[in-house]
């Protein structure tokens, strides 16, 4: 099965520890990551998607994407 998710943080330090965290599990990087203005926050947020093939499962909505 393939699993999707899509990280986002504050733009500083957070967001690449969090990206890096998830390349060393075995995701990788889908598409550009993305760049916006929070206004409610006044911060810059950074986003980036990635996926993950896992053998041997089945998708559910209950999947815990954060434990693979």
């Amino acid at each position: 099965m393939k699993l999707y998710r899509l990280l986002t943080a504050v733009d500083d330090a957070t967001f690449c520890h969090k990206v890096t965290a998830a390349l060393n599990k075995g995701w990788e990087l889908h598409g550009s990551p993305t760049y916006a203005w929070n206004q409610e926050t006044r911060a810059m947020m950074c986003g980036q998607a990635v996926v993950k093939d896992v053998e041997g499962k089945e998708y559910t909505p209950d999947t815990k994407l954060s434990e693979h």
